[in-house]
């Protein structure tokens, strides 16, 4: 490999700024006084928190050379996937700073609120579309939020109908939160495994669906990156024994525009606004995870409802078999926002995102096949997965080759998920890399497997190059230091 984005360049070290303060030191100029002083209580006086004195110089030369020691989206590549870590066009930032929606309060009246709330009734609209579904609530503030939405919706349907059901099915390659989800719900996670080529089998739902089980909650496409080709056969093997359908929706990034979610058979789906239509997700939220249902279950969404008369926009919690409320207020609509700008932004070009993303999956595996042990050697969707099989002989593991791939300037992709795969690497790329960043990362890949093959000692030091290098992550785990 001739070149790469890894060096090892010029990184400050940097003290705490309370360890920086002078006493004197000041780094701005307070305006003229316009009222008389008044003393403060000499018993009040030594209380409250020692802020340093620091002049401009600094603060500025502080955070800015914390930001050299940070990896970011807007600094490379992230192979681990869209969840937190694809490109987002910076004007749905810009529209969602706008005065009228940034300086708008939750307690404002409707009438207030006209613009917000006539956003948040057209989003809701053109997600339904986008997925082929009937009605859909924005008010979950995550993925997993949007979990247990759907589970609370599977729980008030059969309630309704007088039904007692007290089983989930949860497939191996399903999302894992998805059984905690189900739990929080009263039901039991049932898990069935998937077959040789990575999808569920439908003889294998028809053997554990029965009268106790209230439905199935199915990733698709898969953690595998694979598409559940027999989703409409197993909805129908659910749905003869009174079951409903629950489509994690999160990896909806792949079949954006191609795939009728409703016409598969789903009953209920949520969304991760974060993942597949632009709104940064990183650093624990804030999060989006709307929910779409079909339309028999429309009675059972979350209040306050969005609803519109007369043009005028207000919100309604007039719906007697709603589930409740799921937030203090609606929901995270600064998220909303820019998920509203990505759509009307991108149009149909919404289809192109998800193509684009899967053919730079696919260009991936067909490039480090060979190189990296497969799994399931055939065409996938938004993420490709491959394992440390091939190493195994030099005694190097996923986790040696991810950290030497920091060395060549990569944030290392997603490792030991899905669980179905031994030393899993998780290789998700987004539509949003270019051919020559992706041909960039495929030859320090490379590299890297040449080295375990012929300088195995070279990965089990690495990295070397970032601000951190090897961490004792066994020492770590069992004895943290919870002071530092």
């Amino acid at each position: 490999m001739k070149e790469s984005p890894g060096t090892t360049g010029l990184i400050l070290n940097e003290p705490l700024l309370f360890e920086k303060g002078k006493k004197g030191r000041l780094g701005i100029s307070l305006p003229r006084r316009d009222v008389e002083s008044f003393p403060v209580d000499e018993a009040l006086a030594g209380e409250g928190p020692n802020f340093p004195d620091l002049s401009e110089v600094d603060v500025v030369r502080h955070f800015t050379r914390l930001s050299t020691w940070n990896f970011g989206v807007d600094t490379g590549m992230y192979p681990l996937g869209s969840c937190t870590m694809k490109y987002n066009p910076k004007t749905n930032e810009r529209q969602a700073a706008l005065p009228g929606f940034a300086g708008a309060h939750p307690l404002l009246p409707a009438a207030l609120s006209q613009g917000l709330l006539k956003m948040m009734y057209d989003l809701e609209r053109l997600l339904a579309e986008i997925t082929g579904m009937d009605a859909v609530t924005l008010q979950p503030a995550a993925g997993a939020h949007g979990e247990l939405t759907g589970m609370l919706v599977f729980h008030a349907c059969h309630r309704s109908r007088g039904s007692h059901r007290t089983k989930i099915i949860v497939p191996d390659t399903a999302h894992g939160t998805n059984p905690a989800s189900a739990a929080l719900c009263g039901f039991s996670p049932i898990n069935v495994k998937s077959n040789e080529h990575g999808v569920l089998a439908p003889e294998t739902i028809a053997a554990v669906m029965d009268e106790e089980t209230a439905g199935i909650m199915i990733t698709n496409p898969n953690t595998l990156g694979l598409f559940e080709e027999n989703i409409r056969k197993i909805a129908g093997i659910v749905h003869a024994k009174g079951g409903l359908v629950y489509a994690d929706g999160a990896n909806m990034n792949a079949v954006m525009g191609i795939v009728s979610v409703g016409d598969l058979g789903v009953d209920v789906l949520h969304l991760n606004l974060h993942k597949t239509f632009s709104t940064p997700h990183g650093g624990g939220g804030p999060g989006a995870g709307p929910v779409c249902v079909r339309g028999h279950l429309e009675r059972f969404l979350p209040v306050p409802r969005v609803v519109e008369r007369d043009g005028v926009y207000s919100l309604s919690e007039d719906y007697p078999d709603s589930i409740g409320k799921l937030l203090a207020f609606y929901g995270n609509v600064g998220v909303l926002i820019k998920a509203y700008s990505y759509i009307l932004s991108m149009g149909r070009d919404l289809k192109k995102a998800s193509q684009l993303a899967v053919l730079n999956a696919n260009y991936i595996r067909e490039r480090l096949k060979g190189i990296l042990h497969l799994p399931y050697d055939r065409p996938c969707m938004h993420e490709c997965v491959f394992s440390d099989k091939n190493q195994a002989a030099f005694k190097v593991t996923t986790l040696d080759m991810v950290k030497r791939l920091m060395d060549y300037g990569f944030h290392p992709p997603t490792i030991y998920f899905p669980l179905v795969v031994h030393g899993a690497i998780m290789i998700e790329p987004t539509e949003t890399e270019s051919k020559e960043s992706i041909d960039l990362f495929i030859e320090a890949f490379k590299e890297v497997v040449r080295e375990a093959e012929e300088h195995p000692e070279e990965l089990l030091a690495a990295p070397q190059k970032p601000k951190v290098t090897r961490l004792d992550e066994t020492t770590a785990a069992r004895h943290p230091c919870l002071t530092c």
